[in-house]
This record gives structure tokens, sequence and C-alpha cells, in this order.
């Protein structure tokens, strides 16, 4: 006889990795060309002067720079006014 009783294998006791995702470089940080400034999923904040976005919607800069996040009332779809996020890169 066994001594020891069945376990059982749960399917749902498995997590997903952390994706690290957030602002990456603050306010007023000087840059690289290439480095990631924000890592989001969708575009909550949006790309600016000297910024491009990636397919996963990553921020890079595309100068080396001063960071400067910024935010302006952008019209939406249904004629409403909206504050949107944007991140510039200044360079010096």
């Amino acid at each position: 006889m066994a001594k020891k009783k069945a376990g059982g294998s749960a399917k749902n006791l498995r997590d997903s990795n952390p994706k690290y995702l957030g602002v990456k470089t603050g306010d007023g940080q000087t840059v690289k060309s290439g480095m990631v400034l924000v890592r989001q999923r969708g575009t909550r904040i949006h790309p600016g002067i000297h910024v491009k976005k990636g397919k996963d919607d990553t921020l890079f800069a595309t100068t080396a720079g001063i960071v400067k996040f910024t935010t302006k009332k952008k019209k939406k779809f249904d004629g409403r006014l909206k504050q949107t996020k944007f991140v510039n890169i200044i360079q010096k």
C-alpha cells in the first residue's frame, strides 16, 4: 500500500512572467539615440518630437537629448477634447 495519498495535478497554479511596463526615463533625464522611454500596451503616452513608436507600442528616442513630457488637448473622433500625454526629446 502507498504511504502517501495522490497529490493531484492542479492546472491553474502557473503564473506568467512580469512584463516590466511603464516609464523608463523621467522628465529632464538625458538619453542617447535608441534608448527606450516608455513600455506600454496601447498608446497611453503618444510619441512627440524625435520619438518613434515600436510595433509593441514602445516609445524610443531617435536622437540624443533631454526627455520632456507634455500634455496637449487633442480632438477625438466624436468631437470632444481630451488631454493627451506626449513625450519629446529636446536636443542639446
